[in-house]
């Protein structure tokens, strides 16, 4: 069903035809990389949290790691995931296919600047075995985030 919301949302835009469905399950960052073929980091994986009570979604590129700093810094708040049996409910898709596009009306999201140095990302599409091949400017275009954030650790 997430998946169906996913490519009603994106119905009639230059991702359309970019929607992937998958045989095989690509539910965390390495299973997506080896299904499409593609490096970990390419993967823009979506974590969930909750911020004043409220849901958001940071999208970061697939090796990178939420530092607790600078998610506090940046949200002035502890970060706090939501619970694996919340997502859906809060969020609109299901663990292995959060993503930034087609989500409930009350969920902000935000780009982390980890996906800055990729030409092309791969986000989920609402399930998990889909994946939306984006570029960046796309990826801002189509999912109606707030605003870039530095939220995740420098890795070297």
């Amino acid at each position: 069903m997430s998946l169906e919301k996913v490519q009603e949302a994106l119905k009639g835009t230059e991702l359309e035809s970019e929607i992937i469905v998958l045989e095989q399950s690509s539910a965390t960052v390495q299973l997506a990389a080896e299904a499409l073929h593609c490096e970990p980091d390419h993967i823009a994986k979506t974590l969930s949290f909750m911020v004043d009570e409220k849901p958001i979604l940071i999208v970061v590129s697939g090796e990178s790691k939420v530092d607790n700093k600078k998610f506090k810094d940046q949200f002035h708040t502890k970060a706090k995931m939501i619970a694996f049996d919340q997502v859906e409910e809060l969020v609109g898709h299901a663990p292995g296919g959060v993503c930034p596009f087609a989500d409930n009306k009350d969920v902000i999201v935000y780009l982390d600047q980890s996906l800055k140095k990729y030409d092309i990302v791969y986000p989920a599409a609402g399930s998990g075995n889909s994946a939306v091949k984006t570029t960046i400017s796309q990826l801002e275009k189509y999912s109606d985030f707030a605003e870039w954030v530095d939220v995740c650790k420098e890795i070297c």
